[in-house]
């Protein structure tokens, strides 16, 4: 299985190939170089791994949600190389891809001495500006990453974490918006944080490779963005009401 994954959706820029399990990726927190460093890496990475553009099986995207016109970049350039090679494309939500970096916890099950995944509740957020986070939680089952609900955008204030588990981990720059106010409301909730953590495109090519296995594949026309929000910008007045609010 041959991938290339652009992940572009927040202020990090990263490209990663995945051939046969094996993932190469360029990684560079450049905000306003994406379009600049995108497709050149996806030829450099495609030429440090051997390989043509069409001998790829599809193209992986991070869908969003995150940065307006970082999540559209990402859509542009797979849509463009998927037309061209008549490949499909592969939409993976930027917060499950944060997600992922939070490994899957082990225990030996009984007297066999085989490793068994157990569930674990991670809360994805990643700073939406504006005064607001996206946010979705997730739970490894085995090897799965599965979405426990669905994706929003809102005040970190008004966040509400579900459930009444005290275990959990929180991964991504949402943690650190608004002053950290996630983390100063919810810190008993959670065994640890990383506030500084930003989606990386070999995490993407991972998820990917699973979702292109199970047949999770669209055609690119079809291809849809994850902005959870018609607003792009405060207007003025609501910028004021912003500053006042602090």
């Amino acid at each position: 299985m041959k991938l290339l994954a652009f992940e572009t959706a927040t202020e990090a820029c990263s490209v990663a190939v995945y051939v046969d399990g094996e993932v190469r990726e360029r990684f560079e927190v450049a905000p306003r170089r994406h379009a600049e460093l995108a497709l050149p890496w996806a030829d450099q990475l495609l030429a440090e791994a051997g390989i043509a553009r069409a001998q790829l099986d599809a193209i992986a995207l991070s869908r969003g949600p995150g940065a307006f016109t970082g999540v559209r970049l990402a859509i542009a350039l797979a849509q463009g190389i998927a037309l061209a090679l008549d490949r499909p494309l592969v939409p993976v939500s930027t917060l499950a891809v944060l997600a992922s970096q939070v490994p899957a916890p082990r225990v030996t099950a009984g007297e066999c001495g085989c490793d068994v995944g157990m569930a674990h509740a991670i809360l994805a957020a990643i700073d939406a500006r504006m005064g607001e986070v996206y946010t979705g939680t997730f739970v490894h089952r085995g090897d799965r990453l599965e979405a426990t609900s669905t994706e929003a955008v809102g005040a970190p204030a008004d966040y509400a974490l579900p459930g009444a588990d005290n275990d959990w981990i929180g991964v991504g720059t949402g943690f650190a918006a608004a002053d950290g106010v996630l983390v100063a409301r919810l810190q008993d909730r959670f065994r640890r944080v990383d506030a500084q953590a930003l989606p990386h495109a070999a995490d993407l090519a991972r998820l990917a490779a699973d979702a292109l296995r199970r047949g999770e594949i669209i055609a690119p026309e079809h291809v849809e963005p994850a902005y959870l929000r018609n607003n792009v910008a405060l207007t003025l007045e609501e910028q004021k009401a912003l500053r006042a609010s602090r």
